[in-house]
């Protein structure tokens, strides 16, 4: 089903933007594992709306409850089930949508494949909410992942035009604005208070890496990891681009450039470079897996755009109302290692039980 990811794990998601809760199943942990409520609690709430300026002014605690699959904290082996509940909706919002769809959302498609019967109020099903839950699972992977000493981390690589050129050694406040260079997200900051105050919005890329990976990881053809990946990653409302390594500027260099030697070092066998993003064949080299997610400008704004009312078939004009962010990508950061975390937990899994 559209809304099903993975084969060892399987994850579900369920629920709308504003009905009484969104929430997520999640089958195939192993039983046994004690979750860090506590540190799982800090890890969603670094996707919760309302906490800062750059953020929808929305309010939701996102606090997830548990409704099946633990006994305390613990795994059980039953299938994990999680809410989190909608407390703070204004429908109202979207009435006006029913009949002249926002550019750049999934309204005009929607009412074409539901005809009408689709839940429109927050965007439904289509609606960025649903990654809420998606971070339950993806922080409980986190953690496990953590327990086979593979780690998972993502940051801002650019908002608009402004880069984020540091190395991606660099520390990141995870908790505040997650960009690496101090300098950069000043500027990153002021781009997305401008695009606000003009009522519009702005994108960027996120970069993420996976750390600690062993060799050999995935499978060739449909079932490589950049599938596996890229399959969930595109699962996040607004994500408009996966690249892996070097990705695009790889078509720009020559193979004697592009590939990465291999070379010994303390022993084992590994690459000098890493242009290949940690990846050969589908298969985890052994090197840290590094991907970037494009996030397009959030569709939502106050300029006045062009639409069409699909009652009367004329030109219409519409101008976006609401809570909306100005600027989705601090709040996707979360999301993006949340997505990964699954991906490669669920490749772990299918190894292990081989």
């Amino acid at each position: 089903m559209s809304s099903s990811y993975g084969n060892a794990l399987r994850i579900t998601l369920f629920g709308q933007s504003h009905s009484p809760a969104v929430g997520v199943t999640v089958e195939g942990l192993p039983a046994g594992f004690a979750v860090d409520m506590e540190k799982l609690r800090r890890f969603t709430a670094r996707r919760a709306p309302g906490k800062n300026d750059w953020s929808t002014p929305r309010r939701e605690a996102d606090e997830p409850e548990f409704l099946s699959g633990l006994v305390g904290n613990v795994t059980c082996g039953a299938p994990l089930t999680a809410i989190i509940r909608n407390t703070n909706t204004r429908s109202g919002d979207y009435a006006a949508f029913a009949e002249r769809p926002r550019p750049g959302h999934a309204d005009f498609t929607a009412e074409m494949k539901f005809g009408g019967f689709q839940d429109r109020a927050g965007g439904g099903h289509f609606s960025g909410r649903l990654t809420a839950p998606l971070c339950i699972a993806g922080g409980i992977c986190l953690q496990l992942l953590e327990k086979e000493g593979i780690t998972i981390r993502a940051r801002i690589a650019s908002i608009g035009s402004i880069r984020d050129d540091s190395p991606f050694t660099c520390p990141v406040d995870p908790e505040g604005f997650p960009a690496s260079d101090p300098a950069a997200a000043e500027r990153m900051l002021a781009l997305i208070r401008e695009a606000r105050e003009a009522g519009d919005s702005v994108g960027g890329v996120i970069e993420c890496t996976a750390e600690g990976l062993p060799e050999g990881l995935g499978d060739p053809m449909f079932d490589g990891m950049e599938n596996r990946i890229a399959a969930i990653v595109f699962g996040i409302p607004a994500v408009k681009g996966v690249e892996f390594g070097a990705g695009f500027r790889a078509a720009e260099l020559r193979g004697s450039e592009n590939n990465d030697p291999f070379v010994l070092r303390d022993g084992r066998i590994v690459t000098e470079t890493n242009h290949c993003g940690g990846i050969l064949g589908g298969l985890t080299t052994g090197m840290p897996l590094t991907f970037r997610a494009a996030v397009k400008p959030t569709p939502s704004i106050a300029k006045t755009q062009r639409t069409v009312d699909m009652k009367r078939v004329a030109p219409a004009e519409l101008a976006v109302t609401g809570r909306h962010d100005p600027c989705i990508v601090p709040r996707a950061v979360p999301v993006i290692e949340a997505a990964a975390a699954v991906a490669i937990y669920d490749a772990y899994l299918q190894d292990l039980r081989r």
